[in-house]
């Protein structure tokens, strides 16, 4: 994941394109297009970015196997999840990969202004909850995301992932639907997001 990532990102600053504008985001579409096939795997084992805990307002890779999974239509078995609120036994996140990425960094870009900081380091973090995003129709994007995940249920290593990649890997193609295919989600997503 680090190599992928610095690759990337070293690419994108030889461009001359600053992080966060339309011409870097355009850039960044075209080069999550062209990678031919993502090892999930390969995230997972990425010491450098391991953590034994989630913070609310961060971002965060995982393996995940819903407790009531034989009840839902379908389900991300990899999600991207930014922690909202925490509970004893897990937390309420936003799993970004159930909208389109065009959407995801809509979604980002709104997000962005709830920042405790502009530095995009290991201090940043969303100031979100549940209110905050359901409380202003500017966040609508966040309604599909929103899901409820299980400490008892992470499968894996959990992969932090910093603040100045978030842009990066939000558009990394690492969702792992099961029941449905990404198209049919984003599509269910749509018209949760229109019905808001």
């Amino acid at each position: 994941m680090a190599i992928l990532i610095d690759k990337i990102s070293e690419q994108l600053a030889k461009t001359g394109y600053e992080m966060r504008t339309k011409k870097s985001r355009e850039w960044l579409k075209k080069k999550v297009r062209d990678l031919s096939k993502v090892n999930q795997r390969s995230v997972l084992r990425d010491q450098s970015r391991k953590t034994n805990k989630f913070l609310p307002g961060r971002m965060y890779f995982y393996m995940y196997d819903p407790k009531t999974k034989d009840e839902l239509p379908y389900y991300d078995t990899f999600p991207l999840v930014f922690p909202i609120e925490m509970y004893n036994d897990g937390f309420l996140g936003l799993n970004l990969h159930y909208i389109r990425p065009n959407q995801r960094l809509a979604l980002l870009d709104k997000l962005y202004d709830t920042t405790n900081n502009d530095k995009f380091d290991d201090t940043t973090k969303l100031r979100i909850n549940y209110g905050i995003l359901s409380g202003a129709s500017r966040f609508k994007e966040f309604a599909p995301c929103m899901k409820r995940y299980l400490s008892s249920h992470i499968r894996s290593n959990i992969i932090e992932i910093q603040p100045d990649e978030w842009e990066i890997t939000a558009l990394l193609p690492f969702d792992n639907f099961v029941n449905a295919k990404r198209t049919k989600v984003h599509k269910d997503s749509q018209e949760i997001i229109n019905g808001i």
